[in-house]
This record gives C-alpha cells, sequence and structure tokens, in this order.
C-alpha cells in the first residue's frame, strides 16, 4: 500500500527559539509552516521551552518547585502557544488537527492502528497533523513504571522519550518517503567544533551496512543541545528505523526551506539505503 505522506517533519526546540534574546523564533514558524500542505506531517518539540519563555514573559521569573512539575506546568501552558502560531502560518485553506500521543499508543496494537487511520484520513480531507509528545499528562516515573511493565518478557518497546524518536515511529508507521529532522545545526559533523567536517550522506547498499556505517559515525557525537535532549547521536540512531525500512533522512538546519533540502541544494545528512 502506497503511503499517504510524501515527508514527516519533525522540528526541534532550540530550533523555534531566537537564543539571544529568549523568546520564540517567528521566522522559523512562518518558513515551516507556510512549506506545509496535505501529504506532510509534523512532529513538533517546544511545548515546555515555549511555555517557560511564556511563563517568564508574564511573571518575570521562573517557576519554582519540583522539577518534574515545573516541566508538566511549562508544557501545558506552552502547548496552545506552539498551536497557536503554526495555525497562524499554515495556508488557510488548509485544516491543521492537533495529534497528543504518549509511549502507550504506539505499544497498543489497537491504538497504534487508531492513529494510523486518523493520521492516513487527513490528506484526503485537506488537513495537516501536528504531532507532539502529550508531556503534561504523564510523569517521567509512572512512564518509566508502565514501560517496564510493557517491556517484561523481551518485547521490543517504544519509549518516545524523544521527539526524535516520535517522528522515525511515526515515519515507521505511516511508511513515509522522507523524514526531514530539522535542528539547530546543518546536520551530522565528524568534528562538531568543525562546520568543514559535516556527513552529507551515510548510506549503505544494504541495511546491513547502513546500519553500521551510523554505528561508525555515532562515536563522532556528543553532546545536546539542551538539558534532557539526547543530542546528533540520538538523531542518527532513531533515524536508522526509518531508513533501513527504505524513508530517506535528511538532517538539516531549520532555516533552510524543505524544498532545498530533499533537492539537495541545502546543506544536511541525508542517511539512507541505496537501491
Amino acid at each position: 500500500m502506497e503511503s499517504a505522506y510524501d515527508i514527516v517533519v519533525k522540528i526541534g526546540s532550540m530550533a523555534l527559539i531566537r537564543h539571544e534574546d529568549g523568546d520564540l523564533d517567528y521566522n522559523i514558524f512562518s518558513r515551516l509552516s507556510n512549506s506545509l500542505r496535505p501529504g506532510m506531517l509534523l512532529v513538533s518539540s517546544g511545548a515546555t521551552e515555549i511555555g517557560r519563555i511564556d511563563y517568564i514573559k508574564r511573571n518575570g521569573r521562573e517557576l519554582n518547585g519540583d522539577l518534574e512539575d515545573v516541566k508538566t506546568d511549562y508544557s501545558a501552558q506552552g502547548q496552545a502557544i506552539l498551536m497557536e502560531n503554526y495555525r497562524k502560518f499554515i495556508n488557510p485553506q488548509y485544516s491543521v488537527r492537533q495529534v497528543l500521543v504518549e509511549h502507550s499508543h504506539f505499544n497498543d496494537e489497537e491504538k497504534r492502528e487508531h492513529i494510523l487511520k486518523l493520521l492516513n484520513r487527513a490528506p484526503s480531507q485537506g488537513a495537516i497533523p501536528i504531532i507532539n509528545y502529550n508531556d503534561p499528562v504523564s510523569s517521567e516515573e509512572n512512564r518509566k513504571m508502565e514501560l517496564k511493565r510493557i517491556g517484561n518478557g523481551g518485547r521490543e518497546v517504544v519509549e518516545c522519550v524523544d521527539n526524535d524518536e516520535t517522528a522515525a515511529v511515526v515515519s515507521m508507521l505511516v511508511k513515509a518517503k522522507t523524514l526531514i529532522i530539522l535542528t539547530s545545526v546543518n546536520g551530522i559533523y565528524q568534528d562538531p567544533k568543525d562546520p568543514s567536517t559535516l556527513i552529507r550522506e551515510i548510506s549503505g547498499k544494504t541495511p546491513e551496512e547502513l546500519e553500521r556505517k551510523v554505528a561508525d559515525v555515532v562515536v563522532c557525537c556528543r553532546g545536546a543541545s539542551r538539558a534532557g535532549a539526547q543530542g546528533a547521536g540520538a538523531k542518527l540512531k532513531y533515524s536508522l528505523g526509518p531508513a533501513k525500512a527504505g524513508t530517506h533522512v535528511y538532517i538539516a538546519r531549520a532555516d533552510n526551506c524543505i524544498a532545498d533540502i530533499v533537492s539537495g541544494k541545502a546543506a544536511s545528512t541525508h542517511i539512507y539505503v541505496k537501491k
């Protein structure tokens, strides 16, 4: 069965923020939103950081208290702002549908099938789904206990601890032709401190060869853009599943146009199995 989705796009929290003045980057929101159309699906991080920025603007200070509670409160505050900005800039002739997911949705066959049907209906209805992990409703402790219970007996578990993983899982679910992971850098580097070492392509003639090549590059990756993020190495690891399944994966800067990334005009790291 042919996929309903040409492109799944994932954007990270830090790519949506103007770091120098602690505000949203409306140019990124505008450029990305204007590129979206039915047949594309967006996985967006950002609710927690955007909620934090909004709270500080309104109150002049950060929230105090348990870090898990603070993250929950920021995320709940930021979700509305995140969706408001996408709706503002997406072509008004298209519908926008927020889909909040949890790890349990992908570890349950019935729930997974329900989400797939929802997503597959959207393109023919002129709608663009925007997916985010539903952070406000699940504490880290409860999530770990649930994942442990699901994983008993050696069963493979989808954790969705990072939206890079969520994007990879969604890409495989809808059998997307392309997955674009938008970040604050041009892609994966041999030396993260040297922009000239950008790796433009990681490919293999077979899924097994690609897996070996990705493993070789992962050792070069270190660090993350923010506390709690898993960094470039995690992006590569999560990219591997979709790439082995036949999806072309691109890791690129968020200020590039989607068309330029796919065409190769924009700098990126392209991960795929050669056919």
